[in-house]
């Protein structure tokens, strides 16, 4: 079992910044990939932001050069640095653990990007 608890949501100008931290606990040393997802009201759950156990990183087209996604190890954390936000970054973010048997799910945190 993996446990993941999001946090620093909250709302921001365009153009601001914000940084997401997804805590893990539990049977970390199972956890292949930690995923950043994101869910726009009336819309699907879209990926944003992989990070591999062996540190290898990939983002959405929409996100490219302007989110990143890097871990603490000591901490058992994983962060989702934003920057040159839009509204259209407006979402419940969600942290997601992907071990070999199935796949863990925080319980997100809101994005609110004002125009």
């Amino acid at each position: 079992q993996v446990q993941l608890v999001e946090s620093g949501g909250g709302l921001v100008q365009t153009g601001g910044s914000l940084r997401l931290s997804c805590a893990a606990s539990g049977s970390i040393f199972s956890i292949n990939a930690i995923r950043w997802y994101r869910q726009a009201p009336g819309k699907q759950r879209e990926l944003v932001a992989t990070i591999t156990s062996g540190g290898t990183t990939g983002y959405a087209d929409s996100v490219k050069g302007r989110f990143t996604i890097s871990r603490d190890n000591a901490k058992n954390t994983v962060y989702l640095q934003m920057s040159g936000l839009k509204p259209e970054d407006t979402a419940v973010y969600y942290c997601n653990a992907l071990t070999i048997e199935t796949g863990y799910w925080g319980q997100g945190t809101q994005v609110t990007v004002s125009s």
